[in-house]
């Protein structure tokens, strides 16, 4: 990598490569306000917008969002149905405006159990997205870390099988190959919103050793000046060279 030449593309080279979310608290937003927990999630699309396009202007190079867990089907069944057509919906509004801005959408998951119609979407929304060389927008639906690791270690169950492949020659990289993240940078940064201080099985290989960042603000609160401040603290834990959301705005101004 080349010296950085100004202060802001010293900065820029200390940005986090890839942050994961945890878009927590868009019932308790909406309860707090007296309204049904849907329309939490529909103010949660804004905070989405806001913070894929903060993202997309400071170069980081992957963002994923923790949209759906395997563990959400247990939720209510009408506010799982009305998060799928929220899915749909999203879906196909948002993909033009991604496209439009260079951002390739991949839907992390497993998508099997979505209807049909889900499940067309998302193969036309990701390949109209493809080859677009920007930002990787990663959306982990019907995901969990534990699904991860064991859809990955069935394939390479399967590759011992097949070709003869000694135990003892796998590797940590054979595997991170086969996660659903393969060929993308590990997460640098967790981010949870809602105050809870957990990771809820959420990407639990490539967050080996991420830095967690935990806030009290629901997710439909968050802003610009939230995410900034979350990268500011990244660069002051994980470069301890001193950095301020101010100067992570600044950058911000520059793009």
């Amino acid at each position: 990598m080349a010296e950085p030449t100004t202060n802001t593309e010293w900065y820029a080279q200390k940005l986090p490569k890839h942050v994961a979310i945890i878009m927590d608290g868009n019932g308790r937003w909406a309860k707090a306000k007296g309204k049904a927990r849907v329309f939490g999630h529909k103010a949660g699309v804004e905070a989405v917008r806001k913070t894929v396009s903060v993202a997309s202007r400071l170069g980081i190079q992957v963002v994923t969002l923790f949209a759906f867990s395997s563990e959400n089907w247990r939720r209510p069944e009408d506010e799982v149905s009305l998060l799928m057509e929220l899915f749909l919906t999203v879906l196909g509004r948002e993909v033009k405006r991604l496209h439009k801005n260079n951002i390739r959408l991949k839907i992390i998951g497993d998508t099997s159990r979505f209807s049909q119609r889900l499940q067309d979407k998302i193969a036309a929304a990701e390949t109209l997205t493809a080859s677009n060389t920007g930002m990787v927008l990663n959306v982990a639906a019907n995901y969990g870390g534990q699904w991860d690791i064991i859809q990955a270690t069935q394939a390479l169950a399967r590759e011992v099988a097949e070709q003869g492949l000694a135990p003892e020659d796998i590797t940590e990289a054979m595997l991170a190959e086969r996660l659903t993240t393969q060929g993308l940078p590990d997460v640098d940064l967790l981010i949870r919103t809602s105050g809870e201080c957990r990771i809820s099985n959420f990407m639990l290989w490539q967050t080996a050793y991420a830095e967690l960042y935990f806030t009290p603000q629901f997710w439909p609160d968050f802003d610009e000046d939230t995410f900034s401040d979350a990268i500011a603290w990244f660069m002051n834990r994980e470069r301890r060279f001193g950095c301020t959301g101010e100067q992570i705005k600044m950058l911000l101004a520059t793009k």
